[in-house]
């Protein structure tokens, strides 16, 4: 596959997840934009209109400023930057803030295919808080982001869903490929040691750490992993996003326990 088609891939998924989550928005009354999500600090509302402020950004390539102090929830330069969108759509009604991502993800989208990026590893002109992303990193976050959002709305409102989606899949098979660094970097697990990960809806996918102490992912399936993590797609993903810990019977562990029990714990690697 060319770069090309891959990214055009991302592309589309990211379009659908965008349609998906701006339908639900749609379908939720007024009360319901107030209710709190897994997000320190954010309530629907917030939510919504930190996306809406993404897709503006790379829409338009115009940034956004505001003053937002130094909320409590928030731990680092990047987490004052997505303060932004809901400081400055405080007053925005629902309809609004729809209208605005479905705007904005619209001329981006018409330009995206007019002149679709050809260089994974290029630089795209538009990002968003200065990040040096390639075109790779950009259009492969998009769909994870929009989709995990769309998900804190639909626990904080009660309506699950969403879980079969292109950008579901997409986010799954993407955070799997953390856990090679989480075994290697966030556990200090030692040479040699094994991870299999079993995550419903995705193909298992084994990762180990090299003599270097890297985590890699493995060709092939060992035949005794050091440990094993069985789960489905919702659980992991609470826990990969950093949402909720998984309740006690929603992972299976299997081979050293201690060892997957420090996995779990230090899975967190997206916001």
């Amino acid at each position: 596959m060319s770069d090309q088609e891959r990214l055009a891939g991302y592309v589309e998924v990211w379009w659908r997840a965008v349609d998906d989550f701006t339908g639900l928005l749609e379908k939720l009354p007024e009360e319901d934009w107030s209710r709190p999500t897994d997000l320190a600090g954010w309530d629907v509302r917030a939510v919504v209109a930190h996306v809406a402020h993404l897709e503006k950004v790379l829409a338009t390539g115009v940034e956004e400023h505001a003053e937002v102090g130094e909320p409590a929830h928030v731990t680092g330069m990047m987490g004052l930057y997505t303060e932004i969108g809901p400081a400055n759509r405080r007053t925005a009604s629902p309809d609004e803030l729809i209208m605005e991502i479905r705007e904005a993800a619209t001329a981006r989208h018409t330009a995206l295919l007019a002149d679709p990026p050809t260089d994974a590893a290029a630089k795209p002109e538009r990002v968003f808080a200065g990040v040096p992303w390639s075109w790779e990193t950009l259009l492969r976050n998009r769909p994870l982001d929009v989709w995990m959002h769309e998900q804190d709305v639909r626990r904080a409102v009660d309506r699950p869903g969403g879980m079969d989606s292109p950008a579901a899949q997409h986010t799954a098979d993407y955070l799997l490929e953390s856990m090679g660094f989480v075994l290697a970097k966030r556990v200090g697990a030692p040479a040699g040691t094994t991870l299999l990960m079993d995550v419903e809806g995705s193909a298992p996918q084994a990762f180990g750490v090299d003599e270097q102490g890297r985590g890699r992912r493995l060709d092939t399936v060992p035949a005794e992993p050091t440990v094993t993590l069985r789960t489905d797609r919702e659980t992991f993903l609470l826990l990969v996003g950093g949402r909720r810990p998984a309740a006690a019977e929603a992972v299976v562990v299997e081979g050293d326990r201690a060892l997957g029990e420090q996995v779990l714990a230090r899975m967190a690697t997206t916001p």
